[in-house]
């Protein structure tokens, strides 16, 4: 009798979500589309510098700051938090995509810009990003009050004039971390003047667009990945997902930011799902203003795959003017 395979966990595939992830049954992760990252310093092309600092040793949290060339000894920054994309499976504060839109938007903006490294899942499912994502923020605010430990924090940061903003997954982070901002009230002791939001990654269970139609496919991969993210959630209408579900309990029009600007592309499998959220913000008893760019012709986070292309520069000029009003 022949003997009976073992099956070996380290290559029996427990869940895939390709291109993107395949994790192992023995836990095992591979990552896809996943770019080495790129290192801290000055950038040649801008003249912005950057560097990488701890914020919470006990979790691995870090940051990466970005300063503008002639910071020192000039006039306070707008400061700038933002959170990446990569479905919150891939992508870093530190990686290309991320690390040179952010060196151009520092330069053109002359912002100080923090992008925090939250944990990723499946090793640390969410809401671990969320909560890193929130820690990041308190920890910029701390710096507000003169209890931060970050000099250029204290010493260029403009707290009057704070800024979040992400891309893709990292613009769901955004929205929430202003959401729980907004239900803190002004206990960050820091203003957020704006909020920008950009290719966001939102779900819910009710279908929109096509979702109920020519869309069933995508709507059911993506129900399964969420749940690959989050185990024990609830579903398509976790907050975390779905800011206007019943479960959210109306804290998206209280998301402490004084304006949203939305931006979507037209050819994003995600487009429909930002639209949503913009109408659904104006609709929900939000204050502030809301605006909303569409980009014609483009997909997902164009403006990072082909930074000098029309719609990428049309999209920086109307970025640039959201920072500066």
């Amino acid at each position: 009798m022949a003997a009976a395979t073992i099956a070996d966990p380290d290559t029996e595939v427990q869940a895939e979500f390709l291109p993107i992830i395949r994790q192992y049954k023995s836990g095992r992760v591979e990552r896809f589309l996943n770019p080495d990252p790129l290192p801290a310093g000055t950038d040649a092309a801008t003249g912005v510098v950057s560097k990488d600092v701890v914020v919470d040793p006990a979790t691995g949290l870090w940051a990466r700051l970005f300063l503008p060339p002639g910071a020192a000894g000039g006039a306070r920054l707008p400061v700038l938090v933002y959170y990446h994309g990569g479905a919150y499976v891939i992508g870093s504060a530190a990686d290309p995509f991320t690390h040179t839109y952010l060196n151009a938007l520092v330069a053109e903006a002359r912002v100080l810009a923090v992008a925090i490294e939250y944990r990723l899942a499946p090793e640390h499912p969410l809401p671990a990003a969320y909560d890193d994502s929130w820690d990041g923020l308190r920890w910029v605010a701390s710096h507000s009050r003169g209890a931060g430990p970050e000099p250029w924090l204290a010493e260029h940061g403009d707290f009057s004039r704070v800024f979040l903003a992400g891309a893709s997954a990292g613009g769901t982070i955004a929205h929430v971390v202003a959401a729980r901002a907004g239900e803190h009230g002004s206990g960050l002791g820091m203003r957020v003047r704006g909020l920008l939001v950009v290719h966001p990654y939102f779900c819910g269970a009710a279908d929109i667009g096509t979702e109920g139609t020519t869309g069933k496919e995508s709507k059911a991969r993506a129900g399964a990945f969420w749940r690959f993210l989050c185990p024990g959630t609830p579903g398509l209408d976790d907050p975390l997902t779905n800011p206007f579900s019943e479960a959210a309990r109306g804290s998206a029009a209280r998301v402490a930011a004084d304006r949203v600007l939305v931006c979507v592309a037209e050819k994003d499998e995600l487009r429909d799902r930002g639209v949503w959220y913009y109408e659904s913000l104006k609709a929900s008893g939000y204050p502030g203003e809301v605006e909303l760019l569409e980009s014609m012709g483009e997909g997902h986070v164009f403006y990072c795959i082909n930074p000098g292309c029309h719609s990428a520069r049309e999209m920086q000029q109307r970025v640039l003017g959201f920072l500066r009003k």
